[in-house]
C-alpha cells in the first residue's frame, strides 16, 4: 500500500501547526541556530513497525520550513518489520532545533501507527491457518484514517472501505428505514453505479436468507454469537450452485480471546474496530545528542 505523499504531508503539517504556532519558547531561546546534532528512534517494546517514513518526514518538513537545508536520515528498519526492545529504528542528523521541534509530532505518529500494526499482527496470527482475514473498519480518528488503515496493512490485516463512497453498506438503520432488505436493495440497485459493491448487514438467519434471496454476495453477520455464525455459514454454503461466491463478514464484539473461535466458524472476513479506535500506543523514544 502506497500513500500519496501529499496526503501524508497534509496530516503532518496539520499536526505541526497545532504544536508550533509562532516560536518554540524553549528551543528558539536556548539552542544556537547553527548547532547540528544526530538523534535516533529507539524501540522500547517489541512488535511491528509502522510509520517510520512518516516520522522521518516530519523532520524534513520542519527543516524545510526553518532553513531549506537538507537533513540526513538513516533507516535501519522498514514498515512491517518485526522490532524488539532496544532496536535503533532510524537516525536523523539535522539542526538541533529541527530535531527538538519535530520529535513529539514524529513520535505521536510513529507510536500510534506501530501500535496499530502490532495489535493487528496479534489478531492476524490468532487466525492463522483458517480462511479468515482480519480487516479494519471506519472507526478511525478524524484526519488520521489513511495512516491508520495503512498501519493495519503493515500488521498483516486488510482494509475495509475507506469511506462512504467506496461501496454501499446497508446497515440496520438503512434497512429499517426502507422497510426491509428486499425493498432497500431494489431501490439501491436501480440507482447505484455498476462499479460499486453492495454489502448487507444481517442480524439473524431470517435476514441472512432475505439477503441471499435478492442475490447479495457480501453479507455482514452483525453481533451474532459463535453458535449463530456457525448456522449462518452452514446456511450460506448449503447450495453453492444457487448462491456462489458469498462472502461472510463477522463483526461486533471481536476480541483476541474469541477471534480464533470466530474464524473457525468458516467466515471469510473478521472486522475489528478496536484495531484503530482504541489501540495502545507502541513505546518508542527519541534520543538527541547521545
Amino acid at each position: 500500500m502506497k500513500i500519496p505523499q501529499f496526503h501524508i504531508d497534509k496530516i503532518i503539517n496539520t499536526a505541526l501547526r497545532e504544536d508550533l504556532t509562532y516560536i518554540d519558547t524553549a528551543t528558539d531561546l536556548l539552542i544556537p541556530e547553527s548547532q547540528v546534532t544526530t538523534g535516533f528512534f529507539l524501540a522500547k517494546d517489541s512488535g511491528i513497525l509502522a510509520g517510520i517514513d512518516v516520522a522521518c518526514r516530519v523532520f524534513e518538513l520542519i527543516d524545510t520550513i526553518e532553513s531549506g537545508e537538507n537533513i540526513t536520515v538513516k533507516k535501519y528498519f522498514k514498515d512491517g518489520d518485526k522490532i524488539k526492545n532496544g532496536d535503533k529504528l532510524a537516525e536523523v542528523t539535522a539542526k538541533t532545533g529541527t530535531l527538538l521541534k519535530a520529535e513529539r509530532t514524529a513520535l505521536n505518529l510513529l507510536c500510534h501507527m506501530s501500535g496499530i500494526a502490532s495489535r493487528t499482527r496479534l489478531f492476524a496470527d490468532s487466525v492463522s491457518g483458517t480462511n479468515a482475514r482480519i480487516a479494519d473498519t471506519r472507526k478511525t480518528l478524524p484526519g488520521l484514517r489513511v495512516l491508520q488503515k495503512y498501519a493495519v496493512t503493515c500488521g498483516g490485516g486488510f482494509n475495509h472501505r475507506f469511506n462512504l463512497s467506496d461501496s454501499a453498506m446497508l446497515k440496520n438503520n438503512h434497512i429499517d428505514a426502507c422497510g426491509g432488505i428486499a425493498a432497500a436493495v431494489k431501490v439501491l440497485r436501480a440507482k447505484i453505479s455498476h462499479t460499486a459493491n453492495i454489502e448487507v448487514e444481517v442480524r439473524d438467519l431470517k435476514e441472512l436468507q432475505e439477503a441471499m434471496a435478492v442475490g447479495i454476495k457480501l453479507i455482514m453477520l452483525d453481533n451474532m454469537s459463535v453458535t449463530e455464525m456457525k448456522k449462518a455459514v452452514k446456511l450460506a454454503r448449503k447450495h453453492p450452485d444457487l448462491f456462489p461466491d458469498i462472502i461472510l463478514e463477522a463483526s461486533g464484539n471481536v476480541t483476541l480471546e474469541n477471534v480464533r473461535e470466530i474464524a473457525e466458524t468458516g467466515v471469510d472476513i473478521i472486522s475489528v474496530g478496536g484495531l484503530t479506535h482504541s489501540v495502545q500506543a507502541f513505546d518508542v523514544a527519541f534520543r538527541v545528542g547521545c
